[in-house]
């Protein structure tokens, strides 16, 4: 029996957590994916072959599907938990490049990938920053291996960074519509995410997703010293993905609740 939760959902990227319950040492049918899928085990063991060849995989060793590329699988341990990070054809190429020149399909997953993993899952709250730039440096440290050119997930220290910063701050203070989205900023801007992302950071000090938030909780702070009464209105305006998320966001930020702000700075 397998099922699969659907953690963070976009129109390129959809994070899932597939549970498997199956036990059978047989392969099963052929499956032949659509899309690009970077696989990493969170528990159990099981068995995959593809056109390089069978493979045991746990959590210290993870798979890339690509589309087209039959794959079958085998479960003689019992069942496994995983997480599945799907991405369409188009944005793979734009992430990874030439994508169709894998040197293989097994990725090594050391503590330090597990971390990126496990900080990709905690961001999913957040998939149009957070969640982006964490599998940007999860990419980098799996797929990126795989590559045998250089790629956008490879390529480091651009000319020109300062401008391009300048211009994806003007973008999100000026509330762009391509700036509700990392992917959607940097096509707007016509760079790769890596580029920017990285860029962002050497140039700011603070990551693109920090910036990001640290200019919806200025206006946060703003709407609340004007005695704005509905959080959930707020969090709506904003773009947050409800109040919860305001709440935390206001507070890793601030270190107080927008509750406990608005009566501090609100009209006496």
């Amino acid at each position: 029996m397998l099922s699969v939760a659907e953690l963070a959902t976009r129109p390129d990227v959809t994070v899932s957590t597939v549970v498997c319950r199956e036990h059978h040492r047989c392969w099963s049918d052929a499956e032949v994916p659509a899309e690009h899928r970077l696989v990493l085990v969170r528990s159990g063991r099981f068995r995959r072959t593809s056109a390089h060849g069978p493979t045991d995989l746990d959590p210290t060793l993870g798979y890339v599907s690509q589309p087209g590329v039959e794959e079958r699988f085998a479960h003689p341990a019992g069942g496994d938990v995983c997480t599945s990070v799907s991405i369409t054809p188009a944005r793979w190429a734009a992430l990874m490049g030439d994508a169709a020149r894998l040197a293989g399909s097994c990725v090594y997953v050391d503590a330090r990938v597990e971390l990126a993993h496990r900080r990709l899952l905690a961001a999913a709250g957040d998939p149009d920053y957070a969640l982006v730039e964490q599998l940007l440096g999860l990419l980098t440290a799996t797929v990126g291996r795989l590559v045998p050119t250089p790629s956008p997930a490879t390529v480091t220290g651009t000319r020109g960074d300062r401008s391009l910063v300048a211009a994806a701050r003007e973008a999100i203070l000026s509330g762009h519509p391509a700036a509700e989205r990392l992917f959607s900023l940097a096509d707007h801007l016509d760079v790769s995410p890596y580029r920017l992302s990285r860029a962002f950071t050497r140039e700011i000090g603070v990551s693109t997703t920090r910036y990001r938030n640290r200019v919806r909780v200025g206006r946060a702070l703003e709407r609340l010293a004007h005695g704005e009464r509905s959080l959930a209105l707020l969090a709506a305006d904003l773009g947050f993905a409800d109040q919860a998320h305001l709440t935390r966001t206001v507070r890793a930020h601030t270190g107080h609740t927008p509750a406990a702000l608005r009566r501090a700075l609100g009209p006496s």
